[in-house]
């Protein structure tokens, strides 16, 4: 099923139908939009006929200076049976060859009152937004300081006891056990909760409940880039944990690297407090204050000073 229609874009931003209603079920498949001037020109080698065609007054005013026939050839070769739509910016006349040959080929021609700079920023931020790669994950998603932290784990380990307890310190809860996940940009994750269990909790022994409606507006939010990933596991004591934070674990989510953390659970540990530290060191980091490099420094230099003692 297709994640965007031509339909949906006229409905998102009230733009006028002119022709080619049969098309507006046509899927859009990708968020690059064409101007096809060359095209008009007579060069269709490489006519990307799947994406949204844009004509302003620059391609409009050389279309008017072509023979008619010419007019009529071009027009017939830009509207094909995959091309989503054509639009019309700054509210210009449609030329009649357009609507003939959309007609014939069920293509949406639709005009538009933006200008068209503005019209290919807005479609296209739209578009990229909602065909976006996604994926789904198992973890809770919370605001800690401005710090998007995805928490995950195994089932039981109390990701969403901590989250709770976030939420109890003032902090806002975006998802819990389900995490759907966008990649908007190379390196940009963003965050929300599927629609069925936006603003729930789930807590062994209490239930569902709603943090919106116990703890009031200022606890939720509907989506946040994620910077940071705490892995809780149950402590191991086999394992070697980092005591420094010098190496940094990355984990890859669809295309994008984040930070991840892993922070062992036992008794006695106060978990909120921990991520709530983690957020903020992480903050610290990206305006260049790494407290591990400090510390690994300062013993260099007096392991250093010490072996010039010797000598």
């Amino acid at each position: 099923m297709a994640k965007v229609r031509t339909k949906d874009v006229i409905d998102k931003f009230n733009f006028e139908l002119i022709c080619g209603e049969e098309g507006i079920n046509r899927p859009i498949t990708t968020s690059d939009l064409s101007r096809p001037g060359i095209e008009l020109a007579g060069f269709f080698d490489f006519y990307p006929a799947e994406r949204l065609q844009i004509l302003g007054k620059t391609e409009l005013s050389f279309f008017a200076q072509l023979p008619p026939e010419v007019r009529k050839e071009r027009m017939e070769m830009l509207c094909t049976d995959m091309t989503p739509g054509i639009i019309i910016s700054r509210g210009q006349d449609v030329p009649i060859e357009l609507i003939e040959a959309a007609t014939q080929n069920d293509v949406p021609v639709i005009r538009s009152q933006y200008k068209t700079t503005r019209l290919s920023s807005r479609l296209t931020n739209y578009l990229e937004s909602l065909l976006a790669p996604t994926t789904a994950i198992h973890g809770v998603l919370v605001d800690v300081y401005g710090v998007g932290v995805l928490i995950t784990g195994k089932s039981g380990v109390g990701k969403s006891e901590t989250a709770l307890e976030l939420v109890k310190r003032g902090h806002r809860l975006i998802a819990d056990d389900c995490v759907e996940i966008r990649q908007e940009d190379q390196d940009t994750l963003i965050g929300s909760a599927p629609e069925l269990i936006k603003h729930l909790l789930e807590i062994r022994g209490l239930g569902i409940i709603n943090v919106m409606t116990l703890f009031g507006a200022g606890a939720i939010r509907n989506y946040k880039k994620i910077s940071l990933v705490i892995n809780l596991e149950l402590w191991d004591p086999t394992k070697v944990y980092d005591r420094l934070g010098l190496d940094e674990e990355k984990i890859k989510i669809i295309d994008a690297e984040i930070q991840k953390i892993t922070i062992p659970v036992r008794p006695g540990r106060n978990l909120a407090v921990i991520i709530e530290v983690a957020a903020m060191n992480f903050r610290l980091k990206r305006m260049g204050v790494n407290a591990a490099e400090q510390f690994s420094n300062r013993l260099t230099d007096v392991i250093e000073e010490g072996e010039h003692e010797e000598f």
